[in-house]
């Protein structure tokens, strides 16, 4: 293995292990920044880079913040689910919805609209935050 497909790979799996270790939602940013604090060495530009690689494969969720920042967090499950998550803290549970698939699939079918797509996020404040 070359050298330089060996350095990816560990900083792939770097930036894995600072997003599993997060907890919730993470900025690019906030990873680069605990990688550096750990002592990796590593760009922010490959930071950007891992994570967009590891949402392009589907393990890891992709979301925008109220800034409209891209925010990261390691996918608990493969299947198409959607977000309860936290304003204060970014804590994220996963949730899945029969009623979103289903009013989604109506919406679409009355605009005359096929394979669409949807995105639903829900916001709020988690009981500890709110305490």
């Amino acid at each position: 293995m070359g050298e330089t497909k060996k350095r990816s790979t560990q900083q792939r799996e770097a930036v894995a292990r600072a997003l599993e270790g997060a907890g919730g939602f993470r900025s690019a940013q906030d990873l680069f920044d605990a990688l550096r604090n750990d002592g990796a060495k590593i760009s922010l530009t490959t930071v950007y880079r891992t994570l967009q690689y590891l949402a392009d494969e589907g393990s890891v969720d992709v979301l925008r913040s109220k800034e409209g920042e891209a925010i990261f967090r390691r996918c608990a499950s493969s299947e198409h689910h959607h977000h309860l998550v936290c304003r204060e803290c970014g804590a994220a549970v996963e949730i899945e919805s029969a009623e979103v698939e289903d009013w989604a699939e109506r919406v679409a079918e009355r605009h005359g609209f096929t394979s669409v797509d949807h995105l639903a996020e829900l916001y709020g404040v988690c009981r500890k935050c709110a305490n």
